[in-house]
């Protein structure tokens, strides 16, 4: 027999770290479809230790999110046992894995916003949120580096390494508008001191993302107006397939434990 769902609260709080810890989880597992197939066993074991990474900072965020919420939801219960629409993360993090130049750019969108987030994080008025956001600040300034390093790889490599690297970003820059999007969750967890609202990191994500792509010799795309709504649990077709994967084995063994 299937386990049941769960489903959390509507506090402001909860919601705001869970968009935060679910960002983490979910790209975390397209990361994780890398082991055992990566470009070069090097990189298969990058993707792979990122994958852990983000692993760990959702989990932190999770618990803090289940100890706030007052459900009495673990970690693992809120990671396996919320339907899709449970699931508060920004459509790109759950994207189909693509090929290395998808992964690379997608890596470069996200650990750029995540590494301001989690600086901005670290003055949380939230002593446990600050303690989590000091510890993956320097997790997230890595997978930086090592996306920004590869997109250099590629924007100035080859004729085919610069054509992959040019779609993917293409792709998936309508999907980063939604990094950006801000609403009354937002406004409290500024009002309160959590943390900030989204909409305070868009230029300094600019900037850093356009001094990478001019090192890449590349440009971004042409701005779009759309902004998809994963952050309010209405996600993509590709997130229920991905969740049927990732929730198998809660789901099928409940209560189970390693």
């Amino acid at each position: 027999m299937s386990q049941q769902s769960i489903k959390v609260g509507d506090k402001p709080e909860v919601r705001y770290l869970l968009r935060i810890a679910d960002s983490c989880l979910v790209l975390s597992q397209r990361l994780s479809e890398w082991c055992g197939h990566g470009p070069i066993l090097e990189e298969d074991l990058a993707l792979t230790n990122m994958a852990l990474d983000l692993i760990g900072q959702a989990r932190g965020l999770l618990t803090r999110a289940g100890q706030l919420d007052g459900q009495g939801f673990d970690e693992d219960q809120l990671a396996f046992l919320r339907d899709e629409r449970q699931y508060f993360n920004p459509v790109l993090m759950e994207l189909p894995r693509g090929d290395f130049a998808f992964t690379t750019a997608r890596n470069l969108a996200a650990a750029t916003w995540l590494r301001l987030l989690w600086a901005r994080l670290q003055d949380s008025s939230d002593a446990e949120v600050a303690a989590i956001a000091a510890k993956a600040f320097k997790e997230a300034s890595y997978h930086q580096q090592h996306a920004a390093d590869w997109t250099e790889r590629l924007g100035d490599g080859t004729e085919e390494s610069r054509r992959r690297i040019e779609e993917a970003l293409k792709t998936l820059w309508p999907y980063t508008n939604e990094l950006f999007a801000s609403d009354d969750i937002d406004a409290h967890a500024a009002a309160t001191g959590l943390g900030p609202a989204w909409d305070t990191l868009r230029a300094d994500w600019r900037a850093a993302m356009d001094e990478v792509l001019a090192g890449a010799t590349l440009q971004a795309p042409a701005d779009s107006r759309y902004i998809p709504s994963g952050r309010v649990g209405i996600h993509s077709e590709h997130m229920g397939h991905m969740l049927s994967e990732m929730q198998y084995l809660q789901r099928a063994f409940p209560g189970g434990v390693w």
